[in-house]
């Protein structure tokens, strides 16, 4: 009668080890898919960026994040801001990490 209740008690033990090296390697696995599907290509996407605004001169036609268009009058290496003309006599300030994309020359001649 008591072999009957210590047989039981031992499958439950090695399955519970088994199930332990399940864990690890989901674990393992979720890792990994963070990594490839979030953290990587966001890195990537950040030192493409850092090299776009360290490449930035004057005379570039640049977008900034809220969709503004305008050319770039002044760069300063040593400030965080850019000075870009959106229209004929009209100059902002804009930081350097706000643009988004640098177009082809011309392309506000061709608006």
């Amino acid at each position: 009668m008591l072999d009957f209740f210590i047989s039981p008690a031992m499958a439950q033990d090695a399955g519970a080890a088994g199930g332990g090296i399940a864990q690890i390697v989901m674990l393992v696995g979720f890792v990994a898919i963070f990594y490839f599907l979030l953290w990587r290509p966001q890195a990537k996407r950040a030192k493409q960026h850092k090299q776009l605004i360290a490449s930035l001169s004057k005379g570039d036609e640049v977008v900034i994040g809220g969709g503004m268009l305008g050319r770039i009058t002044k760069v300063s290496d040593d400030s965080e801001f850019l000075t870009m003309e959106i229209a004929e006599g009209t100059e902002i300030s804009v930081q350097k990490a706000a643009v988004a994309q640098v177009l082809p020359k011309g392309t506000i001649k061709s608006i």
